[in-house]
């Protein structure tokens, strides 16, 4: 039996006299080059304005204002118009974006990004072409203490 004819006796839009289910049942994520899409997404003509808190990654191709607060990634798409505050474990800006950014692991400029605003994180970087207005800090992560090591202590007579 064809594919047609097997989905569509499966949905029941046909007579077929036998009707088989699909071997596998759709996945419920859908995948995004090669990634799996564990987030949101803010379309490309859509607006929204309000606070985002969670885990996950979190995508802008429209405009948003507000506050950002995700345990992922904030990409914001070529076009989009962001202004607000933004704490992420990386972030990728290829819009325009006004605030007070915060990324535990990296930020990135596309070059049709713009930035406007401060910027703290372990490592940054800006294409050319991308526009950069305000304070930069760059700050090493913290290095991991192994179970049971002590803290690091101060120069002797401290």
């Amino acid at each position: 039996m064809g594919v047609v004819k097997s989905t569509l006796g499966y949905l029941g839009l046909s007579a077929a006299s036998s009707v088989e289910a699909p071997a596998e049942p759709m996945p419920l994520r859908r995948e995004v080059r090669g990634e799996t899409a564990d987030g949101a997404l803010i379309g490309a003509r859509l607006a929204f304005r309000g606070d985002i808190n969670g885990e996950g990654d979190f995508r802008i191709l429209g405009k948003f204002e507000g506050e950002i607060n995700v345990t992922g990634r904030v990409f914001v798409g070529e076009g989009a118009q962001v202004d607000a505050n933004i704490n992420a474990a990386a972030i990728v800006i290829g819009g325009t974006v006004r605030g007070n950014l915060s990324a535990t692991t990296r930020v990135e400029i596309l070059g049709s990004g713009v930035l406007t605003g401060t910027l703290k994180t372990g490592s940054f970087s800006a294409a050319d072409g991308a526009s950069v207005k305000g304070e930069i800090w760059v700050e090493r992560p913290a290095a991991p203490r192994l179970p049971g090591e002590a803290e690091p202590r101060g120069p002797r007579g401290a």
